[in-house]
């Protein structure tokens, strides 16, 4: 502070500021780059550990042996399924009260805002049924929950039978201290969200069901379980929840130790860890495996049931049963047992889940990198937006000193219409309609902060857009149905897509306004504007969901830092499209491919690109997903005002 105190260490930094402003942004973006890429190695991802002391172990004697049980309640689940075209809510009923639970259904409807035509669905009308086995040592303040999405068609039966099978193994034992609800839920995270809301009695997302007649306790954590054959060889974890919330490690923790004890083989993002961490094939396997996660993680989209818990502060995964190619097989009981030595385990807890990490990435289930580590990445790439705004404020203030300058010369020579001006580093142009000198006038100090009026607006017309795009295309499905041959979700993307790309006129329509915008002062001013607007919005958005501001920031940071109406106007227009969202949204399809080794041609990314925008507006109006609103209505008109900036006249 006591050299910034200094006006002439001061001066001495802004010079070399200015000087080097370039060069310091190019390296703080390699730096940035350079760091994640970093992430996957040894010595910046540490083995897991266990923080909870109560699940410091796995010395329990699991003996569940209830394997050819749990195939004989999947085929009588399946074949009921069949017969009733749907969840047999009347048999499951019934075969929960058989073992002991307390039986509860719970019917729930919901319209979606536009037809979703993946899955063929407008009016959706389901019943979830769940059983509460009732703690014998406790008295019902706390509990734990095993569900099992009633998927259409064959999938998912092996999970609805082990999860009953274990309902029966369960009922016998009497050392548990937490209720545990076995929850059968129909249409997947719509069944999912509609029995959160009933059981928490609350109406976020205009779920009509029928209440909840029966609670246990607080939920301390959730397991949901897909399981599509008799056999698995192995099981695949999915962490990933709304709008990017993670489980705390220590539940992901306890899934591995298990696995590891009953000899399973367990995968994330559908890799297998390696041992060999020090070769360049691992490394690169490990770089995949944190891109998967990163990609995944920046969708905001529910990777399993499990995803929904997370609102609620309920510590949940999904675990996937994978049958492949792989020689080693294992049958249900392995299965069972791995489930009830995780359930003996948190059953031992005395509070929730708090020791552990909330915010990380993994490189594999053995490794992971913690927001200590990984948050120095981004703050590289944000710093190339703070020394670029940094550099167009000093050079602003040079004009404003310079325009004072020329006032007080014109002070002292008062007749001198005429009199040169100081050199300023960004001139301001003719007022129009007077001579050239007038802006030397004494007394005339419209140019002491040109420009002001003039970003009203670029500003208020990009944010309009995004408004327009955030609640247009839902609100305006019928009238572009009546009007085109096309069904209600096809309109809602298209319009999408023709207000986003109308946006692109902007500039052309603003020329008018933006005439007497001061010159460079103008579009340098609007540049600062937008470049604090994007540094905000992403530092909040990489606290919440760090995969997707880092994404973006990656994106959008070089095109923004170069956007200036004075450079090669083509090829920064070429670069400033490649930066934006929906490209950016596109380009991440393709790479998400190519990580999974199913690269898609340029036909096959379309329509993922087209799914995906509908997916994405039917997120946010399902379950709540922000990615959607925020690109709307923030990262869009940004990139709006960078393109203003571009082509300033």
């Amino acid at each position: 502070m006591g050299l910034l105190s200094d006006p002439h260490c001061r001066r001495a930094l802004s010079r070399l500021v200015l000087r080097l402003n370039t060069p310091l942004c190019a390296l703080s973006y390699v730096a940035g780059l350079g760091w994640f890429l970093a992430l996957a190695f040894q010595p910046l991802a540490p083995r897991t550990y266990m923080s909870e002391n109560a699940m410091g172990s796995t010395m329990v004697e699991e003996q569940f042996l209830f394997g050819e049980r749990a195939l004989s309640y999947a085929r009588e689940f399946a074949g009921h399924k069949k017969k009733a075209g749907g969840t047999p809510v009347a048999w499951l009923e019934k075969t929960m009260w058989n073992l002991g639970l307390e039986v509860h259904r719970q019917p729930f409807s919901r319209t979606l805002p536009f037809p979703d035509e993946t899955r063929e669905r407008y009016m959706v009308k389901g019943t979830n049924v769940y059983g509460v086995l009732r703690a014998p040592r406790a008295a019902s303040t706390e509990a734990l929950v095993l569900s099992a999405p009633c998927s259409e068609g064959p999938r998912n039966n092996q999970a609805v039978g082990l999860m009953l099978a274990l309902a029966s193994y369960f009922r016998g034992q009497i050392y548990w201290a937490k209720d545990i609800i076995f929850l059968v839920n129909e249409h997947d995270l719509l069944g999912m969200e509609a029995w959160l809301e009933a059981y928490h009695d609350v109406n976020i997302t205009e779920v009509r069901s029928s209440g909840m007649l029966g609670r246990a306790g607080a939920i301390q954590a959730a397991i949901s379980l897909e399981l599509s054959s008799d056999v698995v060889t192995s099981f695949d974890v999915a962490v990933e929840g709304l709008n990017g919330q993670l489980p705390n490690l220590d539940l992901l923790n306890l899934f591995h130790a298990f696995c590891q004890k009953n000899g399973l083989l367990c995968t994330i993002q559908g890799k297998l860890q390696r041992s060999d961490w020090d070769s360049l094939p691992a490394y690169a396997h490990s770089l995949q495996t944190l891109l998967l996660m990163v990609l995944a993680q920046a969708s905001g989209r529910p990777r399993g049931d499990h995803g929904l818990f997370l609102r609620y502060r309920i510590e949940a995964i999904t675990l996937r049963g994978i049958n492949s190619f792989r020689q080693y097989k294992y049958d249900m009981t392995t299965v069972g047992k791995t489930l009830e030595g995780m359930f003996r385990k948190l059953n031992n807890l005395l509070e929730r889940l708090h020791q552990s990490y909330f915010f990380y990435l993994l490189p594999s289930l053995s490794r992971f990198v913690s927001i200590g580590v990984y948050m120095p990445a981004f703050g590289f790439l944000i710093l190339v937006l703070v020394l670029k705004a940094l550099d167009l404020w000093m050079k602003l203030s040079k004009c404003e000193a310079g325009s004072a300058e020329r006032l007080w010369d014109g002070d002292r020579a008062a007749g001198e219409v005429g009199a040169l001006p100081l050199p300023c580093p960004c001139p301001s142009p003719p007022t129009p309609g007077g001579p050239a000198g007038l802006n030397a006038l004494p007394g005339f100090r419209q140019d002491a902060r040109p420009g002001t009026l003039a970003l009203v607006p670029p500003l208020l017309i990009c944010h309009a857009a995004g408004l327009a795009l955030y609640f247009l295309p839902v609100l305006g499905q019928r009238v572009a149905t009546q009007h085109f041959p096309v069904s209600e979700s096809e309109a809602v993307v298209l319009t999408v897509i023709a207000i986003y790309v109308a946006g692109m006129a902007l500039p052309h329509s603003t020329h008018r306004a933006l005439a007497a915008g001061g010159g460079d002062r103008g579009w340098m001013a609007l540049k600062l504007l937008a470049l604090l607007s994007l540094a905000v919005q992403l530092g909040c958005l990489a606290l919440l969901n760090f995969s997707l501001g880092f994404l973006l920031a990656a994106t959008m940071v070089p095109a923004a830092a170069a956007a200036a109406p004075t450079g090669p106007r083509v090829l920064l227009a070429a670069l400033l499209v490649l930066a934006s969202p929906a490209v950016t949204l596109l380009l991440a399809i393709f790479l998400q491919r190519e990580l999974v080794e199913a690269p898609a041609s340029a036909a096959e990314g379309w329509q993922l690109f087209l799914a995906a925008v509908a997916e994405g507006l039917l997120q946010h109006h399902l379950y709540g997903s922000l990615l959607f609103p925020f690109l709307a209505l923030g990262a869009y008109p940004c990139w709006l005002l960078f393109w203003n900036v571009l082509f300033w006249k």
